[in-house]
């Protein structure tokens, strides 16, 4: 246990220690953390061997939906409407021609048995959700004629149906007796019915309030996450299927506190998707790569530049696509950790294949996103498709600028310069919005013909800022021994980058100024820009 406790650990510290300073380099950091998981690995400087396919599959399969979750809990429908349809065309028929495609040239070039052809292009038939959102909000690729929100559609809505492909080829390899329509039905049907509806309920309970701490529903979305891609597998529904669809309803839907659950969907899914693509390093075992890596080249370069370019070009011409939006999406079809999750499916049902699946699909994955993620923001501005008036944030329902209001209280005393003026009269920034008049104990909505008197709280109502990567908020403790003790404000040296902006004394809040004594058992709220 405690050899598993301290690789968990390490994994741990160093996915939240360097994905910030990774996700500013141009290759994209899930890479790096491949790479790192190698390093560590039996062939790598710690050699650390690692071969349980199990735990992995375990451990790969529930973060994968987590993060199938949180890709349609961040899609936002209303921007994505305009491209849905042909969305959905490329996530289905898109990704069963990619495969067949993919397992016609493995025949005929790679000599390579029918159902071996087509089992490896039914497992890289989809894109990656978590590489595409990751690069287009990691570089802030807002681009033209709605693509972004395409590409992240497709990218999420795409993996149930390459699943589906990859267990009916599991099954036919296996030598089990499938009935394919019928398999497949199961699957779209029962995933579709159980993710709407579980989505529908987990909506009215949350409205209730009957879960009044915002832990507690963060909490019990995580249970909806875990049932909604458990209940439909039941009856041979597609999980993740079930799982996407819940995601989309509840991500479009008003929730109670909604900020707090993105905040913790965010950080979960990425600690998730580093942790996977460090696990996949360390399972891989490097030597044995040089074997496949010139077959694995050769697939990934007719994915990339034949099978993806047609598939797309074909299916995006009823919809009159230009010629800068095809290239683009084709471009962007990377391949990533569902693909290689579903190649360790293949692998634990015992299926046997001339190359060793893994480590064909691994390499297949390492080279798409290396080139392809690389190269995104690049092929984006030589097509002409980056949209430089655009915000990438837009396409996800969790857009920061529609974010949650603050509200903000003014207490008039009797020689408040505002006593005896009418709300109109003020010079009140337009972005603050006087919402609320207590006066006396009696509650109302003020107008610009509200006269105020002392003793009014007002509330005002303001955007939120939301920008921790520029300013950090920190407390002071002052206990009697403290050089600052009954100073005044404007008696005190501190940093022009920072600025005291609360007072906490006892059980009352105390908005400061310069003529402001500080007093022993004060807790300092100070406002820091971080400097880079």
């Amino acid at each position: 246990m405690n050899h598993i406790l301290l690789l968990a650990g390490t994994i741990l510290f160093l996915c939240i220690v360097f994905n910030q300073a990774l996700s500013r380099l141009i290759v994209p950091s899930l890479l790096i953390f491949i790479l790192l998981g190698m390093c560590f690995g039996e062939n790598g400087l710690f050699h650390i061997y690692f071969n349980d396919y199990e735990a992995v599959n375990v451990i790969c399969s529930v973060s994968l939906i987590f993060i199938m979750f949180y890709g349609g809990f961040g899609t936002n429908i209303k921007a994505a409407r305009p491209v849905a349809f042909p969305s959905v065309v490329l996530s289905t028929i898109g990704v069963v021609c990619t495969a067949g495609l993919v397992g016609v040239f493995a025949h005929f070039v790679l000599r390579l048995p029918w159902q071996e052809g087509l089992l490896i292009g039914a497992v890289i038939s989809s894109t990656d959700a978590a590489s595409v959102f990751h690069i287009l909000r990691s570089q802030k690729l807002a681009l033209k004629e709605h693509t972004d929100s395409l590409l992240e559609l497709e990218s999420g809505s795409n993996d149930p149906m390459s699943y589906m492909l990859t267990t009916v080829m599991v099954s036919i390899l296996a030598g089990k007796s499938v009935a394919i329509p019928v398999l497949l039905f199961q699957q779209i049907f029962f995933g579709v019915c159980f993710g709407l509806a579980i989505g529908w309920i987990a909506l009215w309970l949350l409205r209730q309030s009957l879960l009044p701490t915002e832990q507690s529903q963060t909490v019990f979305l995580f249970s909806v996450v875990l049932l909604a891609y458990a209940l439909p597998t039941f009856v041979q529904g597609n999980g993740y299927l079930s799982v996407y669809l819940c995601g989309i309803w509840l991500g479009n839907s008003q929730l109670p506190q909604k900020r707090s659950l993105v905040h913790f969907f965010d950080v979960l899914t990425n600690v998730a998707q580093v942790m996977i693509f460090f696990l996949l390093g360390l399972l891989v075992t490097p030597k044995e790569l040089p074997e496949v890596f010139f077959p694995a080249l050769i697939i990934m370069l007719f994915l990339t530049f034949v099978a993806r370019p047609v598939v797309v070009a074909v299916l995006l011409a009823p919809f009159r696509a230009s010629i800068g939006k095809v290239g683009l999406v084709s471009w962007a079809g990377l391949r990533g950790v569902a693909s290689i999750v579903f190649s360790i499916m293949a692998v634990l049902n015992g299926i046997q294949t001339q190359y060793n699946l893994f480590n064909l699909v691994f390499c297949i994955v390492l080279l798409s996103i290396s080139i392809q993620g690389t190269l995104l923001p690049w092929v984006s501005k030589k097509l002409h498709m980056l949209d430089v008036f655009g915000d990438i944030g837009k396409t996800f329902s969790d857009y920061q600028a529609d974010g949650d209001v603050h509200f903000i209280k003014v207490k008039l005393t009797s020689v408040h310069p505002w006593c005896g003026k009418r709300l109109r009269d003020l010079s009140i920034p337009k972005d603050l919005l006087a919402v609320m008049l207590i006066r006396e104990e009696v509650t109302k909505v003020p107008h610009g013909n509200t006269e105020l008197l002392a003793g009014d709280l007002l509330v005002f109502a303001a955007r939120a800022f939301e920008d921790r990567e520029s300013l950090v908020l920190q407390e002071v403790v002052i206990d009697r021994h403290h050089k600052w003790v009954n100073q005044q404000l404007s008696q005190i040296s501190i940093s022009q980058l920072a600025l005291i902006i609360l007072v906490k004394r006892g059980i009352e809040t105390i908005i400061p100024d310069g003529q402001t004594s500080i007093m022993a058992g004060d807790i300092l709220v100070v406002a820091e820009k971080k400097v880079k």
